[in-house]
């Protein structure tokens, strides 16, 4: 769960920006064929990801990206998130549980569901960011965070 580990790994030219950030996919079907795809690949799919360093200018062709790839250093990015008011105290840690509601049409739905944590994710939140108790339409005292996994 350090915020600073990094790894090396290859993104689109047209997307190899410094603070950049992207929740990565996974392996597509062009990638099997791939010399390259351990580099690209090293990554677990469905997390998200910031782009801390373009690592050097050298452009690897690319069966997805038309105008190739480069290497990167990323590392985990925080995660935009809610914790019940209680609970959200910058520095703490806890196992992520998702909140029990199903109001998929309430406008704060996929912050409080966000794609990129998992049931039983270590967390620590690094931000606490805003109350939104009046915008949850299941009636929990929720705040805004960023949460480390």
């Amino acid at each position: 769960m350090a915020e600073r580990d990094t790894k090396i790994t290859l993104i689109g030219l047209r997307l190899a920006r410094e603070g950049l950030e992207f929740i990565f996919k996974g392996e597509m079907p062009e990638c099997e064929k791939c010399r390259l795809k351990n580099t690209c690949l090293n990554l677990e799919a469905g997390r998200r990801y910031r782009i801390e360093r373009i690592r050097n200018n050298e452009i690897h062709k690319c069966f997805l990206h038309d105008s190739g790839v480069v290497a990167v250093d990323v590392s985990r990015a925080p995660i935009p998130a809610t914790v019940e008011s209680r609970k959200a105290v910058e520095g703490a840690t806890f196992v992520y549980e998702p909140p029990k509601c199903d109001k998929t049409a309430c406008k704060e739905y996929e912050i409080c569901h966000p794609e990129e944590l998992l049931k039983e994710d270590k967390c620590k939140i690094v931000e606490v960011l805003e109350n939104i108790d009046t915008e949850c339409t299941a009636g929990h005292s929720l705040k805004k965070v960023k949460l480390a996994w």
